[in-house]
């Protein structure tokens, strides 16, 4: 499972350090992917595999399928850490999270996110979070 935020910089050549707590679970090569909400979504090998498979037993025949599978398969790129801990960002991924310079890394639960700082910032209102909380618990989910 990951958890936890950190905060870092991407270099001038598109490279971003990965946590050292996610590239103990990521391993040395994962994917990355555009993901909801204008972030990235990162998966270890095994998480990405497991969402291949599910993907491949869904009808061709529902539009908003086909659709999806072609935002979110298309964007994924497979990344491989370096030396130093970092991986390069793909510049059409980086553009599509607005990524420039800071940047926020986040687990939660089965992927971490990477979000420009910006949109992090502007993604924090929480103040609907009862209504939010209720609606988790009607769908069976509850703390």
């Amino acid at each position: 499972m990951f958890m936890g935020e950190y905060n870092h910089s991407i270099d001038a050549k598109g490279r971003m350090i990965v946590p050292s707590k996610f590239r103990e679970q990521l391993g040395n090569e994962f994917v990355v992917t555009k993901g909801l909400d204008g972030c990235l979504f990162v998966y270890s090998q095994e998480e990405w595999n497991r969402i291949e498979e599910s993907f491949r037993e869904k009808p061709l025949t529902s539009k908003d399928a086909r659709k999806f599978m072609r935002f979110f398969f298309a964007g994924a790129a497979n990344c491989e850490v370096d030396k130093q801990g970092r991986i390069l960002l793909p510049a059409n991924l980086r553009e599509y999270a607005a990524i420039e310079k800071d940047i926020v890394s986040v687990g939660v639960l089965s992927r971490v996110e990477i979000w420009s700082k910006e949109r992090w910032n502007e993604s924090g209102d929480y103040e609907d979070m009862d209504e939010i909380a209720e609606h988790m618990a009607e769908l069976g989910i509850g703390i």
